[in-house]
């Protein structure tokens, strides 16, 4: 019989030492700091809520990732997030419902998952983004990739490619253009998704099936869907992606894919899911949506959510730039302490005799007042 370790993690969670810890904290506040320039107020949900408040704004696509509890206190059973987004929401139609729109808000903390995936093995994430309330018009939307963008180039990401979706568009073709029975939308969604040529053609959905076809670089895709777009149906939605493209025109990739669904079930008229060249998975995803208020309204937003777990993992990994440490002797005055702290350094104090500098990770010593260098 074995016992086991009391040291031993639950599978999907670890503890996280130096330096990641480290570049953790400095890759959030590095993100954060972008989200904050463009005036997006920082707010911060609590991991816990009644697991009915959750409910009732994930939808049934999230109730069942949720890991649930019995509050010994009220006797109701709470639920850990696994999504920040639904949180803002509440805040939103809430607590802060009648501050003037838009409303700018932005978030970062950890999320829970129950399972995990291949690509994503970890269950705790973290998870930074921002919500843009109260509009999600071509200025709001191409504000909010712009910001996505720029915040992932701040925490050091290169050749990122930003993917754009349309989630509602088979259903609205499927109102004039390409007229479907109600039955039939979501099997025709579900089987472009797939990118299922035989299937549409089996349930007499050809005239679908050039959608399958525009899809890659943004340009190339665009313009066949232009040559699909005969009615004009489409002329309003392909005109706000060439205005969303082009305030990011030279900061990204962008390509097209315009009925992709998986991911992105909650968003309206726009989705985008972002990449970068080094990285498996995706690095973050966002979009238009409703949130649901009180007596059933609805009001539009627009936002996005990163996930920088992996963003730590390859800044550590591929090499940072040292960090001046520098050891204080026992005796240094505290004055000269903090004047060298001012001057940029990671300041180490002596507490005891016979410390090592060096085994204490410092790179300089302070001699007759000046920092040199451990040899």
């Amino acid at each position: 019989m074995t016992t086991d370790s009391p040291n031993l993690l639950p599978e999907g969670f670890r503890d996280r030492l130096p330096p990641h810890a480290g570049r953790q904290a400095a890759t959030c506040a590095e993100m954060m700091a972008v989200l904050s320039s463009y005036g997006y107020e920082h707010v911060a949900p609590p991991m816990v809520e009644f697991e009915d408040s959750l409910k009732r704004r994930m939808g049934d696509g999230g109730r069942s990732g949720l890991l649930r509890a019995t509050d010994p206190v009220s006797g109701r059973t709470l639920a850990l997030r696994s999504d920040i987004t639904v949180q803002i929401g509440r805040l939103a139609t809430s607590r802060l419902a009648d501050v003037p729109r838009p409303l700018r808000l932005s978030y970062c903390g950890p999320i829970l998952r129950l399972r995990a995936n291949q690509l994503r093995p970890e269950r705790e994430l973290s998870q930074l983004g921002a919500e843009l309330i109260g509009s999600d018009n071509v200025a709001a939307v191409s504000e909010i990739v712009a910001v996505a963008v720029e915040a992932l180039e701040a925490a050091g990401v290169e050749d990122i490619t930003v993917d754009f979706t349309l989630p509602d568009l088979v259903e609205k073709l499927a109102e004039e253009a390409l007229p479907l029975d109600a039955s039939k939308v979501d099997q025709v969604r579900s089987e472009l998704d797939m990118k299922d040529a035989g299937a549409l053609t089996a349930m007499v959905a050809e005239g679908y099936l050039p959608l399958l076809e525009a899809m890659g670089p943004f340009e190339t895709a665009a313009r066949k869907l232009r040559a699909f777009d005969v009615g004009g149906a489409l002329k309003s939605r392909l005109a706000a992606l060439d205005e969303i493209a082009a305030r990011i025109e030279g900061k990204a990739a962008i390509t097209l894919d315009p009925t992709e669904r998986h991911g992105f079930e909650y968003q309206s008229w726009l989705g985008f899911t972002l990449f970068a060249k080094g990285y498996s998975a995706a690095l973050g995803r966002g979009g238009s949506y409703k949130i649901g208020g009180e007596q059933g309204r609805e009001e539009a937003a627009t936002g996005f959510s990163l996930y920088p777990d992996p963003l730590i993992e390859s800044a550590v990994s591929g090499g940072q730039k040292e960090t001046k440490k520098l050891f204080l002797p026992a005796g240094t005055l505290p004055a000269k302490a903090a004047q060298m702290r001012k001057e940029g350094w990671v300041a180490i104090s002596a507490i005891g005799n016979g410390e090592d500098a060096q085994a204490l990770g410092c790179t300089h010593i302070l001699q007759d007042g000046k920092a040199v260098p451990l040899t």
